[in-house]
């Protein structure tokens, strides 16, 4: 079992660090009261070509819409990542919770990667705090979507989050 994956987003820099190191290129960053927008293409990954995505640390998720490749279209609107959101400065700091939703607007919204969950917690590689932390964020994501028909919009409306993409 891996421990969490931990991404930087450098604003100043313009780059996105993943958990390996890797640092790529950021098209564009926009900063928000509620969170950070990032913009940027996917290299190495045969069925995505770009990202765009909001970091919305007080909500404890991502929200990233992919433009996939063709023979790779997914049936999503939206993959949230349940994760843990720190900023210091113009540096963001994105560690992942292995919980993720998958919203189909106006249909469904899946919480997916529990076996992932279930193993990081049981391996000690997520703390008891951060696994309460993530199960406590997805319910309550999971729970306001379903409250707002699975439109990601009208839920974010409502904590005065209003998301943009380019």
């Amino acid at each position: 079992m891996h421990p969490p994956k931990t991404q930087t987003f450098d604003v100043d820099a313009a780059v996105n660090t993943d958990t390996k190191g890797i640092v790529r290129e950021v098209h564009k960053y926009r900063e928000e009261p509620f969170g950070l927008y990032m913009s940027r293409a996917v290299v190495n990954r045969p069925s995505a070509t770009w990202i765009r995505q909001w970091l919305l640390p007080d909500l404890g998720i991502a929200v990233a819409v992919w433009d996939w490749a063709p023979g790779h279209v997914r049936d999503q609107d939206f993959y949230l990542d349940i994760a843990r959101i720190d900023r210091a400065g113009g540096r963001w700091t994105m560690t992942d919770l292995y919980l993720d939703v998958v919203v189909r607007s106006g249909r469904s919204s899946e919480v997916i990667d529990v076996d992932e969950f279930v193993d990081a917690v049981a391996t000690g590689v997520l703390t008891p705090a951060l696994a309460e932390y993530g199960m406590r964020r997805a319910y309550t994501t999971v729970a306001a979507l379903a409250a707002h028909g699975h439109d990601l919009g009208a839920w974010l409306a409502t904590e005065g989050i209003t998301l943009s993409w380019d």
